[in-house]
């Protein structure tokens, strides 16, 4: 999984716009969603989510994705779970204090991060993980975020 989430950071410019279609879409398709059930829709999509999210960026499921604010890199793989930036121990050679054999999560993410349009996404703090969202679907909760703010419009903005 190492190799490939490095190799999506790499590629965190591709990844990002084809995340953007993706999101867009299943936004869209919010009424066919909310007619299923969401709660229905609960265990399909986190069996999804869990082998594209888990092959590409070595996804941990928390359930509140920030792939987008922080290069195409799951800070969860850090070893000390950090999810605004990288802690004081990060080597001169950018590998983790922890896990030696391991670049720092967060290093990677400023490199992703410089790859993608948004480049001062990754400067965004994060907000706590909340743990009771562990193993729940980010995509759904994205959705349903997206049409709320918007007044329930299936509409999104790029």
């Amino acid at each position: 999984m190492y190799a490939v989430r490095r190799w999506s950071v790499r590629h965190a410019g591709r990844l990002e716009v084809i995340y953007a279609r993706f999101e867009r879409l299943i936004v869209k398709l919010h009424p066919v969603w909310h007619r299923i059930g969401y709660a229905r829709l609960e265990k399909p999509f986190v069996l999804s989510e869990r082998a594209v999210k888990g092959f590409l960026f070595d996804c941990k499921m928390c359930g509140q994705c920030m792939l987008k604010a922080t290069g195409m890199a799951c800070p969860l793989n850090c070893p000390k779970n950090l999810v605004n930036g990288p802690c004081g121990g990060v080597r001169p050679d950018g590998h983790c204090e922890v896990k030696a054999e391991m670049r720092c999560v967060w290093v990677e993410a400023w490199e992703g991060s410089q790859r993608m349009r948004n480049t001062s996404a990754i400067q965004s703090i994060q907000r706590p993980l909340n743990p009771r969202l562990n193993g729940s679907s980010s995509w759904l909760r994205e959705v349903r975020d997206r049409v709320m703010s918007h007044g329930h419009s299936t509409e999104v903005s790029p």
